[in-house]
């Protein structure tokens, strides 16, 4: 019984490590660097080290048997930074200002999800579904990871075209995706011969499923502003209402568009644009922006900690072909469809080739793996979620290299 007191329960020892790693990924670059530098590599790195090196650590959270868990935790991170990142934009008038981001989304987008679905296809042996499944996972840029590189937070400006673009379309191309993963989804189901799901498909989960995400986000964006800075007038929630309205906006918007089958994700960006737009000079929105960022933080430290420790079990079943498409993913596709969709933009060349490289993956193409691996099982699964995490891994690697190196001198000016 005494001996008992003295063993070392494996939670207690993931608890330590867990904040240890995070600890660890936010002090080791200003210690060595002197300077804040992106933490998700190092996050999933230590993540990895934590679990190979630390005695006592329990299993590690396997995706391929456990996919709801983490599709759970994913879906709140990205949700809540997706009204954060609506609630970041300080002006959105302008078709000029918007164009970037509608190019990015409507020609890069189908782009990068065509590429990688075919080299998944055609170069690593996947079915057509996974591989449909694969290149929607990878295609969305992500607002969670990708954050330092968007705009600044409510009224301190960073609206840089850059910028501006970058966050346009982070905050969009989640929920855009989504009808290519339903499309993976019913090829799985139903096979391959388009007669049987094109129209059904096309008009659910398009067009009905973006227009409610759209309108029931624009609603309840106008409902919460009204809440927060209208009613009652003499003391309006605004004057001294916590910070905690965000998430319950967040959950109230999320959970509603998606009860009548639309897309969260579209809805929860809308609601955060449209809620800026009540008072938008308002001291109160940079409240409501500091507690969601707070918890986004805190979920996705954790989240990519333990997205590390899976990497070990995921290697095996990698190989050159796997490589070739994360990292052509980022080094070549993307920049590529991103730059080709630009060419008429009103941005120059230089800006282009920035805006088209910064396809930073991240938190969103869990969630969508996570969701998949939930509703159907494909032939591919351990080689989709191991490709998605390396992928995600090279990117935080890759991306922030770039931003520390290159970006920062190139964005001293984001008020022009």
């Amino acid at each position: 019984m005494e001996n008992a007191l003295f063993e070392f329960a494996p939670k207690h020892v993931l608890m330590a490590a867990v904040g240890l790693a995070i600890l660890l990924a936010y002090w080791l670059p200003r210690f060595v660097f002197r300077r804040s530098i992106t933490s998700s590599a190092l996050l999933m790195f230590l993540g990895l080290l934590a679990y190979s090196v630390i005695p006592g650590m329990p299993t590690a959270l396997d995706p391929t048997t456990a996919p709801e868990i983490w599709e759970a935790v994913s879906e709140i991170v990205v949700i809540v930074v997706l009204f954060s990142t609506g609630l970041r934009i300080d002006k959105i008038s302008g078709y000029r200002l918007w164009s970037p981001a509608i190019r990015l989304l409507a020609i890069a987008m189908p782009l990068t999800i065509a590429a990688v679905a075919l080299l998944g296809w055609g170069l690593a042996g996947m079915t057509v579904a996974g591989a449909a499944l694969l290149g929607a996972a990878l295609a969305p840029t992500d607002p969670v990871l990708a954050g330092n590189i968007q705009v600044g937070p409510p009224l301190e400006g960073g609206e840089h075209p850059i910028r501006f673009a970058l966050t346009a379309e982070a905050g969009l191309n989640d929920g855009l995706a989504f009808p290519f993963v339903y499309l993976g989804l019913l090829i799985a189901a139903q096979g391959t011969d388009p007669s049987t799901w094109l129209g059904e498909w096309f008009l659910r989960d398009v067009l009905y499923r973006i227009a409610v995400g759209l309108v029931i986000g624009g609603v309840v964006g106008w409902m919460l502003g009204k809440i927060l800075f209208a009613v009652p007038t003499l003391n309006t929630l605004a004057r001294t209402g916590p910070g905690v309205i965000a998430l319950a906006g967040v959950l109230f918007c999320y959970g509603l568009v998606e009860l009548v089958e639309g897309y969260g994700f579209i809805g929860v960006f809308i609601a955060g644009i449209v809620c800026r737009r009540a008072e938008e000079q308002h001291e109160f929105h940079r409240r409501l922006h500091i507690f969601s960022e707070s918890i986004e933080h805190a979920i996705t430290a954790i989240l990519l900690v333990l997205l590390g420790s899976t990497l070990p079990a995921l290697w095996p079943v990698l190989d050159w072909q796997h490589s070739v498409i994360g990292f052509g993913l980022i080094l070549v596709i993307r920049p590529l469809a991103g730059w080709l969709s630009l060419i008429r933009s009103n941005l120059d060349t230089h800006e282009r080739w920035v805006v088209a490289f910064f396809g930073v993956r991240g938190v969103g193409s869990i969630y969508y793996m996570g969701y998949a691996a939930g509703h159907i099982e494909f032939v591919n699964e351990k080689q989709l979620w191991a490709l998605v995490a390396y992928t995600v891994f090279a990117s935080t690697v890759i991306h922030g290299l770039a931003k520390y190196l290159f970006i920062d001198r190139l964005l001293e000016n984001d008020s022009r």
